[in-house]
């Protein structure tokens, strides 16, 4: 196995993953529940009467928690906590500035109490074969992968390839898949945006700290890198010499479309989460599945396993 290949395998997920603390993680006790919960109402621009609807209270009740007046009850926390979708983690934290216990657990991943999770989605990405998928946690860290995933790592240097393994710094770094992906702007943009979401909902500053890393990787300039071994007249079939000019696609969705051994191999990214997780590790867990978005990436994907 290649140092690319064993740095993405699904042995990965053996690491624990770093943690993805926020700004609402220490310092919550000194801020109290009440400035907290005001912070995600507003960001999540619900008025304190709507809230108050959605969770079976009074305006002036949630009025009174915000300004300290009255002390929430852990139920009620958590209820509202719910219905702002502030995310596990910063369940805790509320939990905590309102002075009750944190009510979800942070396990590793290489607990063996999350053995069967582990296990299954092992099972799951290795299945997936020959289409790549992986596994990252909050900060994008990959916890685990298949064999497809290591396909397309096969030509990143050594460095970009030493744990913890990170998707995002993967794909944009300009030594690591930047340069084979055909419409980078595009799929640069699409990542950056999604980064951005991200940190908007779980406003966490590590993440915020990776953002900045990669949206100052050099952007390239207008039009697509094109490969040297590539028929300026194909569609990105490549040297395959027993297929005519590849037609035109309608793809349904963004495509990432990336260069592999003389062809261009074309994705559409899925991303699956744990419904109603109760531990934080697993909140943060997104299984991310690149489906092929024509027949010549699914022709070549499959030639490989024969």
């Amino acid at each position: 196995m290649t140092a690319a290949a064993a740095s993405a395998s699904p042995s990965a997920a053996r690491s624990t993953p770093t943690s993805a603390a926020t700004s609402t993680g220490a310092s919550a006790v000194d801020k109290g529940v009440g400035p907290l919960l005001r912070g995600w109402r507003e960001q999540r621009r619900v008025s304190q009467l709507e809230l108050a609807l959605r969770a079976g209270s009074s305006a002036r009740h949630i009025s009174f928690v915000e300004t300290g007046r009255s002390r929430p009850s852990e139920e009620m926390v958590l209820r509202l906590a719910e219905h702002l979708d502030v995310p596990v983690r910063d369940r805790n934290a509320l939990l905590l500035a309102a002075g009750y216990a944190p009510r979800y657990p942070e396990t590793p991943l290489d607990d063996p109490a999350l053995d069967a999770l582990r296990e299954g989605v092992e099972r799951l990405i290795q299945g997936y074969e020959p289409y790549p998928a992986f596994v990252v946690d909050a900060t994008y860290n990959v916890v685990a992968a298949n064999r497809g995933i290591a396909m397309l790592l096969d030509t990143v240097p050594e460095h970009l390839l030493a744990p913890p393994l990170n998707a995002m710094r993967l794909t944009l770094h300009p030594e690591g898949l930047a340069p084979r992906i055909r419409n980078l702007r595009e799929w640069r943009g699409h990542l950056l945006a999604q980064m951005e979401r991200d940190i908007a909902l779980r406003r966490s500053e590590p993440l915020r700290v990776l953002y900045e890393e990669v949206a100052a990787y050099p952007c390239p300039a207008e039009g697509s890198p094109r490969s040297e071994n590539e028929s300026d007249s194909g569609s990105g079939s490549g040297n395959e010499s027993d297929e005519g000019p590849g037609e035109a696609v309608p793809y349904f969705a963004l495509p990432m479309q990336i260069e592999h051994d003389g062809r261009v191999l074309s994705f559409i990214s899925s991303i699956s989460t744990f419904n109603t997780p109760m531990d934080v590790t697993v909140a943060e867990l997104a299984i991310e599945t690149l489906l092929p978005a024509d027949p010549a990436t699914v022709k070549y994907l499959q030639s490989l396993m024969s």
